[in-house]
C-alpha cells in the first residue's frame, strides 16, 4: 500500500470529501437493503402488493432520478459553488433520514418507497458535483489516486452497508436500530461536507431551467464532442453494467449453483467489493502519479479471464447438499469461485479508477459537472439493460447463471476491442506500460515544464525504435509524433503508429510530396494546441552521439511560433531497439530492467531557437551527470 494513496486522508481538501461519500453510500445502502428485508419478513398478506412487485419497484424508485434530474444536477454543480451544493445536497438527506426513521419503524411499505426514491434524487445531484470537485481540490498527480480512493471508499460502504442492514433487521428491535443508523448516518455525513474547503463555480453564467429530456439530450451531444472522454464515459458505463449483473445474480447464483445458505451471499458481496478495493489501491501503486490509461487494458483482460473462467468453476454439487458459511469457507471445491469472483474485483478497479480519472482531467472545468452527469445518466441506462438482459438471458432463452457470466466475459472481450479500436491511446500507453516494467526503468524528470494546454514542440535526440513510446510515457498530454517514415511503416509498429497519429517525413529527395505534407500538418497540429514531438537530427544514432540537427524545426517555427522543449533520452543506446552493435532488432535483447531516463528541460521561446542552438541544449543533457532524483 502507497503512503503517497492514504496520504490523502491527511489532507483538508480530501478527507472531509472522503467521508461524505462514504457516510452517503452506507446510508444508501443500509436503507435501501433495510426496506427490502423489511418486506421479506412481513407476511404477504400485510403488503399492498406482491413482495416480488415491492422488490422490483424499489430498484426502479431508486434508479429512475438519475434520469429526470442527472442533467439539472450537472448544471447546478457548474454553476454554483460546490462545497455550498454539497452540504445543501446532504441537508436534504437528513431531511429525508429523518422521515424514513418513522417510516421503518412504523414499517409503512408505500412511504418508504417513496423516501427511496427521494433517496435516488438526493444521489443523483450528489454524484455529479462530488466528481466534479475533486480535480479542484487536489493537485495533477492526486488525481488518480484520490479516484482509487473514492472508488475504495465507496464499494467498502456499500458492502458495509449490506450487512449492517441484515444485522440490524435480524434483531428483536431491529426496526428501531435501523431507523437510528440512517438518522445518524446522515447527520455525520452532513457535519463532514461542513469541512469540504470551497470549490469556486466553473461557470456561474450559465442557465439552469429544469427539462430533463432536452437537458439529458444536451448534455450527451455536449459529452460525444470528445471522442475519447465520450467513448471512456461508455466503458465506465459498461463496467456498470458488468457489476449490477454480477451483484444482481448472487443471491440466485449461491442458492441453486452453489446450494449454498443465505448467509453465503454475504461472502460473495464481500470478496467481489473487497476486490474492487485492492483493485483501486494496486492502480494507484502502478500508475504512480499519473494518470496510466494502459492499465484499462489490462483490466479488460482480467475481466473477461476471470468471468469467463467463473463458468467453469462452479463445483458439481449433490442436490442434498446444503452449505453454511462455515461449510462453505471449509470446502475447497469453492475456492476457485471465490478467487475468480476476487480477481472480477481486483481487474474491475484496475479498469475503472483511470477512466473515472480520464473523464475527469480532460474534460473542460466549465462542463466537467456536465459531462459527470452524461456518465450518470448512461450509468444508470446500462445498469435498466443489464436487468433486461438478464431477464431475456434466464427467462426467455433459458440459460443458466454461469452461462449468463461466460455471455458477460464474451461481451466485455468484444467491446473492450471496440474501444481500444477506436481510442487506440488505451492500447498505446498498455505498450508503454509494459515496456517502461519489462526492458527498462523510466524515470523522468521537468515534466511540469510541459503546460497544461496549447500547441508546444517537443525536441529529442533520436536514439531507439522506441523513443516515441518512452516520451508518450513521459507526458501526461497526448503527443503527435514526427517520425522518419522508414521507422513509422515498420512492420511490427506501424499499425501502433498509424493510430497514435504520427506525422511520416522523409527527405524531400526521397519523396517531397510526404515532406512539405509532415510540414502542413505539424503546422494544422499545432494551431489545434496539440503537443508535437520531432527528433531535429531526422534518423537514429549510428554511433550513440548526437548527430547534427537539421533546419526543419526553423521553418516549423517561422510558421508557429509556439514554445520549444528540449529532451534528453539517457540510457537506451545498446538496447535492442538501437544500432549498436549491428542493427536495431536484429540481435537477441541482452538487457532487461535496465535504467532509462527521460530529462525535461524549460520552454525555450521560439525567437531564441536555432537548430544550432538547440542541438547544444541537448548535448549539454546528454554530458551532464544524472541528477541524484533520477538516480534514485
Amino acid at each position: 500500500m502507497s503512503n503517497k494513496l492514504f496520504g490523502l486522508l491527511k489532507q483538508r481538501s480530501f478527507l472531509p470529501y472522503f467521508c461524505t461519500q462514504a457516510l452517503g453510500a452506507m446510508n444508501d445502502n443500509v436503507y435501501k437493503n433495510s426496506l427490502l428485508l423489511i418486506v421479506a419478513f412481513i407476511a404477504p398478506q400485510a403488503l399492498p402488493v406482491s413482495s416480488d412487485l415491492i422488490i422490483n419497484l424499489a430498484a426502479a424508485l431508486f434508479i429512475l432520478p438519475f434520469f429526470l434530474f442527472s442533467a439539472h444536477a450537472g448544471l447546478l454543480a457548474d454553476k454554483l459553488e460546490k462545497s455550498q451544493l454539497i452540504r445543501r445536497v446532504k441537508l436534504l438527506e437528513v431531511v429525508i433520514m429523518s422521515i424514513a426513521a418513522w417510516a421503518i419503524v412504523s414499517q409503512s411499505i408505500l412511504v418508504m418507497l417513496l423516501l427511496l426514491f427521494l433517496m435516488g434524487v438526493q444521489s443523483a445531484y450528489f454524484g455529479p458535483v462530488k466528481y466534479a470537485l475533486l480535480p479542484q481540490h487536489l493537485k495533477p498527480a492526486q488525481l488518480l489516486q484520490g479516484n482509487a480512493l473514492v472508488e475504495l471508499g465507496t464499494f467498502l460502504a456499500i458492502l458495509l452497508g449490506t450487512l449492517l442492514a441484515g444485522v440490524l433487521i435480524g434483531q428483536s428491535n431491529g426496526a428501531l436500530y435501523a431507523a437510528i443508523v440512517v438518522v445518524s448516518l446522515a447527520i455525520f455525513g452532513f457535519i463532514a461536507a461542513c469541512f469540504i474547503p470551497k470549490a469556486t463555480a466553473s461557470n456561474p453564467n450559465i442557465q439552469v431551467k429544469f427539462n430533463p429530456y432536452k437537458q439529458s439530450c444536451r448534455i450527451i451531444k455536449l459529452a460525444k464532442q470528445n471522442r475519447a472522454v465520450f467513448l471512456s464515459i461508455l466503458g465506465i458505463s459498461w463496467f456498470w453494467f458488468l457489476g449490477a449483473t454480477y451483484l444482481t445474480q448472487f443471491p440466485n447464483f449461491a442458492k441453486i449453483y452453489l446450494a449454498a445458505e443465505p448467509e453465503v451471499v454475504s461472502v460473495l458481496l464481500a470478496i467481489f467489493s473487497i476486490g474492487i478495493g485492492l483493485g483501486s489501491i494496486l492502480c494507484s501503486k502502478l500508475s504512480g502519479s499519473h494518470i496510466e490509461l494502459g492499465l484499462v487494458p489490462i483490466g479488460s483482460i482480467g475481466l473477461t479471464l476471470f468471468g469467463g473462467h467463473l463458468f467453469f468453476a462452479v463445483p458439481e454439487l449433490s442436490v442434498d447438499t446444503v452449505q453454511s458459511f462455515s461449510v462453505f469457507m471449509q470446502n475447497s471445491q469453492n475456492w476457485a469461485v471465490m478467487i475468480d469472483l476476487t480477481l472480477i474485483g481486483v481487474f474491475g478497479g484496475l479498469y475503472i479508477v483511470p477512466l473515472y480519472a480520464m473523464v475527469q482531467s480532460r474534460t473542460d472545468e466549465s462542463k466537467r459537472a456536465q459531462i459527470i452527469a452524461a456518465n450518470n445518466i448512461l450509468n444508470a441506462l446500462f445498469m435498466v439493460v443489464s436487468a433486461i438482459f438478464a431477464i431475456i438471458c434466464l427467462s426467455v432463452l433459458e440459460l443458466s447463471i454461469p452461462q449468463l457470466f461466460a455471455i458477460l466475459a464474451v461481451i466485455n472481450a468484444a467491446v473492450a476491442i471496440y474501444i481500444y479500436y477506436q481510442v487506440p491511446e488505451f492500447t498505446l500507453r498498455l505498450m508503454i506500460w509494459l515496456l517502461s516494467h519489462s526492458l527498462y526503468r523510466v524515470k523522468s524528470s521537468g515534466q511540469q515544464a510541459i503546460p497544461a494546454s496549447g500547441g508546444v514542440l517537443l525536441a529529442a535526440n533520436h536514439v531507439s525504435y522506441v523513443d516515441a513510446l518512452i516520451l508518450a510515457g513521459a507526458c501526461r498530454r497526448p503527443i503527435r509524433f514526427v517520425m522518419d517514415k522508414r521507422i513509422s511503416d515498420m512492420p511490427l509498429l506501424k499499425y501502433f503508429f498509424k493510430h497514435a497519429r504520427v506525422i511520416p517525413i522523409c527527405p524531400p529527395r526521397y519523396n517531397r510530396a510526404t515532406y512539405d505534407t509532415a510540414f502542413e500538418l505539424i503546422h494544422q497540429a499545432l494551431q489545434n494546441d496539440e503537443v508535437v514531438c520531432i527528433f531535429p537530427e531526422g534518423r537514429l544514432t549510428p554511433d550513440g552521439k548526437l548527430s547534427p540537427f537539421k533546419k526543419g524545426i526553423e521553418r516549423i517555427l517561422a510558421s508557429d511560433p509556439v514554445p520549444v522543449i528540449p529532451v534528453a533520452l539517457k540510457g537506451l543506446w545498446g538496447s535492442f531497439f538501437s544500432h549498436k552493435g549491428g542493427h536495431a532488432l536484429t540481435k537477441l535483447p541482452s538487457r532487461f530492467w535496465s535504467k532509462v531516463e527521460v530529462e525535461i528541460l524549460e520552454p525555450i521561446p521560439a525567437v531564441e531557437v536555432t537548430a544550432a542552438h538547440l542541438q547544444q541544449k541537448i548535448q549539454n543533457l546528454l554530458v551532464d551527470p544524472p541528477s541524484d532524483k533520477l538516480n534514485s
